[in-house]
């Protein structure tokens, strides 16, 4: 009984053990169930993530025109020499190269490196075609151990670049002479290309290159992504219509082996061109406007003046924007800085506006009626102001002047005696009608926010002295504290030509021979006679042989151009800087025909030396003419209508 009880206990433990065994192969064959048939999925998306890249290339930028539909910004080939170390036959020759090295330093045949030896030996092959490029073309090479090593610590499965943008006779001659089955590839890019090389520098802009790109819509944004360098815009157009140009990306995804090599492609998608900008600018009119500047500084802006656009902007000095592609080099950028030519004078440029803005003062003296169009101011040459006395340009004084007379001739006196009796609040309200208080709003980054229309209030709020009657005397003439941009001219000039009191300029073409309503606007509100009595002058003031004052030459009757009626309005103005002392301003506004205006202009040309004369009539004026000339030329005036020159038209289209 006892061994029959000994072995049942046995099989009972026995039994007991199976069982614990089969429970432990059921959890084992549940568990591996449950890990192949419900968890699939989320082992394959960790397989993914682990053995998947992503590599982004970027898209072609879009091209640039002029209103005509020439190519003002386009893209050229790039060609660089670049070694790819997820290619089967160099990564066989770095494995081979590291192999030797080992034995090499086993044998004693060469000293240990004192590194890790796949580095070592991936310099020793890039080193080796490196030579035979050189000696392909004729020039040394070198490559910096450090850009190597952080191209394959950050970007792996990026070619690794060794000549950098060929020359087409580089390009040439290594598709020729680098043996057949060379692992050095040529790879095509692109890069900017200006055809008119310097003109509208600052108004297309240059561009960068960038590790971002745009990935909005793009697969496989949750796997380690590597980019290929893209281009963005850094000034100008190039940067304010970045999101228009910039191409879309492509992408490749890629299975990678242990090493991160790629070994097999899964998905791609080829990167597309951005789109083309059609810009306002005709580049006839913007090479003529460079021309005549030469190497003076200053500015010039020509606008269409029933749709605002800009048909050409000219900022000096400027740059050849082909040395900035594919990147700015140092030394240019050092240089430009130091020349100043980086900066956009038309739209970010601030200066006083000289006797232009006496458009303003004699709009605001005919409006709050402290003068009529009869008024006449005796101008002795000079107007004293208690024990100070303030200059006319013409010392020995012009006579008897009306505000047509003024204008025409620039009396500084007429200008004075208007203003202080109209106050500065009233002049400062003028200005602002106009808008030479605040931005234009022109499509191009950068502008000027810190434009001056002063009055007493604005005075105390910057914390300066009591406002005087010299800060009105000089405010009358455009001196004092006033600063705009030429631009702002430019609109302001177009604005009277359209009898109303706002431009609002465009850099992008509107809609072809349209007259497109520039609004907000509202009409500049003068009576008749009075506006009347200010375009005469400024008629005057070019066409100074049609005056009852044949003696009397107004004072830009340097832009005048035979068979065509222009008004416009000179000036000069003084600047001081800290760098380099006092320079005199040259600035000759205007607009024609003036029958039926269609283009409006402002040119700026600032002196080169200190204290240097230069009189808006003499030095802005004939530079004006052959750019307004070339328009007329290309868009040839109506006759002009029997009746009166300054009937007054009704409000423009806005």
């Amino acid at each position: 009984m006892i061994g029959v009880e000994y072995h049942a206990a046995i099989r009972t433990r026995i039994l007991a053990f199976y069982l614990f065994i089969a429970l432990l192969v059921v959890v084992l064959f549940g568990g591996l169930a449950y890990r192949q048939l419900f968890s699939v999925e989320a082992f394959q998306e960790r397989e993914r993530l682990q053995n998947q890249r992503r590599i982004l290339n970027p898209g072609p930028r879009g091209e640039i025109f002029d209103r005509e539909g020439r190519v003002l910004v386009a893209n050229r080939p790039r060609f660089s020499a670049v070694l790819n170390f997820s290619e089967y036959a160099l990564r066989r020759e770095l494995r081979e190269t590291q192999l030797r090295l080992v034995r090499d330093i086993r044998e004693g045949k060469i000293e240990d490196p004192g590194e890790r030896l796949d580095r070592h030996a991936r310099a020793r092959v890039v080193e080796k075609y490196l030579t035979e490029c050189s000696r392909i073309l004729g020039r040394p090479l070198t490559i910096e151990r450090r850009r190597l090593e952080r191209h394959f610590n950050d970007q792996p499965l990026l070619p690794f670049p060794i000549i950098n943008d060929l020359s087409q006779e580089e390009f040439s001659r290594l598709l020729e002479q680098l043996r057949p089955g060379s692992p050095v590839q040529l790879l095509p890019s692109t890069a900017r290309h200006y055809p008119y090389a310097s003109a509208a520098a600052h108004t297309l802009g240059y561009i960068g290159s960038t590790d971002e790109l745009p990935t909005e819509g793009l697969e496989g944004a949750d796997l380690q992504t590597f980019i290929a360098k893209g281009m963005y815009g850094r000034d100008g157009l190039e940067k304010q219509f970045d999101h228009l140009l910039q191409g879309q990306t492509g992408y490749s995804i890629w299975v990678v082996d242990p090493n991160g090599i790629q070994d097999r492609l899964v998905s791609s998608q080829t990167p597309v061109a951005g789109k083309p900008l059609n810009t306002s600018l005709d580049i006839d009119l913007q090479l003529k406007a460079e021309e005549v500047f030469g190497d003076q500084s200053g500015a010039m802006v020509v606008l269409d003046i029933h749709t605002g656009e800009v048909l050409a902007m000219v900022s000096k000095p400027d740059f050849d924007l082909n040395e900035t592609s594919p990147f700015i080099p140092a030394s240019l950028w050092n240089r430009l800085n130091e020349q100043e030519a980086l900066y956009n004078r038309s739209t970010a440029g601030l200066y006083p506006p000289g006797s232009t803005f006496k458009i303003i003062t004699a709009s605001a003296g005919l409006r709050h009626g402290v003068i009529t169009p009869d008024t006449v101011v005796e101008c002795p040459g000079y107007f004293m102001l208690g024990r100070f006395r303030f200059v006319c340009h013409r010392r020995s004084g012009h006579g008897p002047v009306r505000v047509t007379d003024a204008l025409r001739m620039s009396c500084n006196v007429f200008f004075y005696e208007t203003a202080l009796r109209l106050g500065p609040e009233k002049l400062a309200e003028e200005g602002r009608l106009f808008g030479l208080h605040r931005p234009t709003g022109v499509e191009i980054p950068a502008e000027a926010t810190k434009m001056i229309m002063p009055d007493p209030e604005w005075k105390r709020s910057v914390g300066r002295e009591a406002w005087t009657a010299g800060n009105t005397a000089n405010m009358a003439i455009g001196q004092g504290d006033v600063l705009v941009t030429p631009l702002q001219m430019a609109c302001m000039i177009a604005s009277y030509a359209r009898n109303e009191t706002t431009t609002t300029p465009t850099i992008l073409r509107r809609d072809r021979g349209a007259r497109v309503p520039i609004r907000p606007n509202q009409p500049i509100g003068l009576r008749p006679e009075h506006r009347a009595a200010i375009l005469e002058g400024l008629f005057q003031c070019i066409d100074w042989t049609a005056t009852q004052h044949p003696g009397a030459a107004g004072t830009g009757s340097r832009a005048k151009i035979p068979g065509i009626n222009l008004a416009g309005k000179s000036g000069t103005a003084q600047i001081k800087t800290l760098r380099r002392g006092t320079f005199e301003l040259a600035w000759f506004v205007g607009f024609g025909p003036v029958e039926d205006p269609k283009v409006a202009w402002c040119a700026l040309v600032i002196g080169d030396q200190p204290d240097e004369e230069m009189g808006g009539g003499a030095v802005a004026a004939p530079k004006v003419k052959p750019v307004i000339e070339l328009y007329f030329q290309k868009h040839p005036p109506q006759p002009p209508p029997p009746t009166s020159r300054f009937a007054a038209p009704a409000a423009g289209p806005g």
